[in-house]
């Protein structure tokens, strides 16, 4: 296969495997498993990167990617947000497995004084916490309660230490058998914002959503399994005028069809050629000017509010 150079501008999974075949003009891909399925009109995607060729595809490590989308959360009674946070669970034990004597570290990434970027720590605010009370007091708690133990390790910009050097002094102290690492996301379309949750079994890279990557907390690095959950807070502003521009490719080409000047359609086709080449992306950017131009919804406060609530319950759950 030619496979054509695309510059992904998204951390979901989901939203790389229909760009590529897109472009690829292909119905699927090889190395490449996509299973998607409705439950309780939440929409459960999962992602399996099988090979190498599936990881050359979509820029992404071997392994599994689960897109939960969620309807508007301002019309969500609590009761729904509750049933997001377990399917949520059910996701994370999974991963996790029911051994009940894997201890668990929860890492909240991000900067709390960043709304957009302070799912991590939010989330890492209200997970139950059991360590000190087995290590102090294990005569007061359940025989089967689990140990788990959390961190908001802030970012280099504030403590001048690299996420990965803390995490890993951390992960060499209190032994965690897994860490499920909490992050906000980058999205290829505004309409996903606050709107998906993605788990993978993969570790994550911090900053990588915004062109700011740093070490990655995966497995390889850290020498323990590592459970990425996000949700996509931002998306950049070439990416929406992207957008803006592929619909208005759709819908024009809708209506040139029943237009009769053959040559003036076969001039368009060719505008629309150059516009549908897999560089324009960066075309944009460069005309544009916004390559670190950053947008995110103006009600992101409660989002970030509310989805934290929905994660940290899924996590507790799953626990």
């Amino acid at each position: 296969m030619n496979k054509k150079y695309l510059n992904f501008r998204t951390d979901m999974a989901d939203e790389r495997f229909d760009t590529y075949k897109k472009v690829h003009n292909l119905s699927e891909i090889d190395g490449i498993k996509v299973d998607s399925k409705t439950e309780d009109n939440i929409n459960i995607t999962t992602v399996d990167v099988l090979n190498e060729n599936g990881k050359e595809a979509l820029l992404k490590d071997i392994g599994r990617y689960v897109t939960i989308e969620i309807p508007e959360l301002s019309t969500l009674e609590e009761e729904e947000k509750n049933e997001i946070s377990k399917k949520l669970s059910l996701k994370i034990t999974e991963m996790i497995g029911k051994d009940k004597k894997k201890k668990v570290l929860v890492v909240g990434l991000g900067n709390i004084y960043v709304t957009p970027d302070a799912l991590g720590p939010k989330v890492v605010q209200n997970i139950e916490v059991t360590r000190h009370l087995l290590h102090l007091a294990k005569d007061l708690i359940d025989e089967n309660t689990r140990d788990v133990s959390a961190i908001s390790p802030g970012v280099l910009g504030t403590t001048g230490i690299e996420t990965y050097e803390i995490v890993n002094s951390v992960t060499n102290v209190v032994k965690p058998d897994i860490i499920i690492a909490i992050d906000s996301l980058a999205s290829g379309s505004i309409h996903r914002i606050g709107k998906t949750i993605q788990l993978s079994n993969t570790g994550i890279t911090p900053g990588a959503g915004v062109r700011n990557k740093r070490v990655g907390l995966k497995k390889e690095n850290l020498g323990v399994d590592v459970i990425a959950v996000g949700i996509p807070t931002v998306v950049d502003m070439a990416t929406i005028t992207n957008e803006a521009i592929d619909k208005l490719i759709e819908n024009t080409k809708e209506e040139i069809t029943n237009y009769s000047n053959t040559k003036e359609n076969n001039l368009t086709a060719e505008i629309f050629e150059k516009l549908e080449n897999e560089t324009r992306y960066d075309m944009i950017a460069n005309v544009l000017d916004t390559q670190n131009y950053i947008v995110t919804p103006k009600e992101v406060d409660s989002l970030i509010e509310d989805m934290a609530n929905i994660i940290s319950s899924g996590i507790n759950m799953s626990m």
